[in-house]
């Protein structure tokens, strides 16, 4: 039996279809948050999380510059990822409405007052290592200064939707 073979496009000619093509690949769902200049908590939702090293604890994500909460991020010398578990999607649709609805999340602060999201799957406090220019995107690498973690299932974005990762077994 033939199966169909995907269709070949040129993604700078079309952004639609790359992105959709982008969406095929799960991602966990990570909230990162910092603390601004002002003294005010910031959150923004992020899929484009990635562990780039063991020694040094190196992790890294990356936040679009046409984003308007780009800026917090973008010159900020620390922050904290959080990767959500499969009960926390209304943490991650009140982030995604506002930048601010940190304050209204169960949070703790930090030894330096950054807002550390209660009963994340993994929680990663990170100063800044480097930047790194990329395209639509800036490439954030954090140097982790300490890591929470617990068991359970994670939220999953794929295809434009929300899902679960269950373990077989």
């Amino acid at each position: 039996m033939q199966t169909a073979q995907p269709t070949a496009f040129d993604p700078a000619q079309s952004s639609g279809a790359f992105r959709a093509a982008l969406g095929s690949f799960a991602t966990g769902v990570t909230i990162i948050t910092t603390d601004t200049a002002e003294g005010q908590p910031v959150a923004i939702v992020a899929n484009s999380f990635a562990s780039v090293s063991l020694d040094p604890p190196l992790i890294l994500w990356s936040p679009a510059k046409s984003s308007r909460r780009f800026s917090y991020f973008a010159n900020t010398r620390r922050f904290a990822v959080h990767i959500l578990s499969a009960t926390q999607r209304d943490i991650c649709d009140a982030v995604l409405a506002s930048k601010t609805a940190i304050n209204d999340i169960p949070h703790d602060l930090s030894h330096c007052g950054m807002p550390l999201i209660q009963n994340a799957l993994a929680t990663f406090e990170c100063s800044l290592s480097a930047t790194h220019d990329a395209g639509d995107h800036t490439i954030v690498v954090g140097l982790v200064t300490k890591a929470h973690h617990q068991s359970g299932d994670p939220l999953i974005f794929q295809g434009g939707q929300y899902g679960q990762f269950t373990k077989d077994g």
